[in-house]
């Protein structure tokens, strides 16, 4: 019990700290920021929730911990396809930058989530998800936001905060009500 107490702590802080990384210096030091490489990243952001949600729902045995993870998938599926659709509209080629540091993040993380099960599993999930949440909504209003050009990428970007904190909040609900 200890051993596996131990490594579901370990499992959680490394997901939590390789999420906290996902702040976006790292993406920005090898190239500026540009509107084209912003819808990238924002596209990735979404693919990335979608994928780790869907692990969840693979995985979990827990009927809220499911549902939240559908949720999930199916509102980062629509922004991401909102995401497509005006940047074909307005004729930018996603871009994503060079030595993109959170995909090596997402990676790590899912590795890591794909080596729980059970409870260390669901717990592990949600903390990731606050903490992606939180390095996402940190890095649109500190980062991608100033650095938009295009007023229309910025007003949707702008307008799906408010669902990137209420995931948030929902993960962070969950996890607080978890059974310890």
């Amino acid at each position: 019990m200890r051993k596996l107490l131990r490594t579901s702590l370990l499992g959680v802080s490394a997901i939590a700290f390789s999420t906290a990384g996902l702040a976006l210096p790292r993406v920005a030091s090898a190239q500026a920021l540009n509107d084209p490489t912003i819808v990238a990243i924002f596209d990735a952001a979404n693919t990335w929730d979608m994928e780790t949600a869907g692990l969840a729902v693979r995985r979990t045995k827990s009927k809220e911990v499911r549902e939240f993870a559908q949720m999930l998938v199916r509102d980062h599926k629509a922004v991401r396809q909102q995401g497509r659709d005006l940047a074909k509209k307005l004729h930018v080629t996603p871009t994503p930058p060079k030595n993109f540091g959170m995909a090596h993040d997402h990676a790590a993380a899912m590795r890591s989530l794909s080596k729980l099960h059970g409870a260390a599993f669901d717990r592990a999930f949600l903390t990731h998800e606050v903490a992606y949440h939180k390095a996402v909504l940190d890095a649109v209003t500190t980062t991608l936001l100033p650095a938009l050009h295009n007023a229309e990428v910025k007003d949707m970007v702008t307008k799906v905060g408010p669902a990137f904190q209420a995931h948030m909040v929902k993960a962070q609900s969950l996890l607080d009500a978890y059974p310890k």
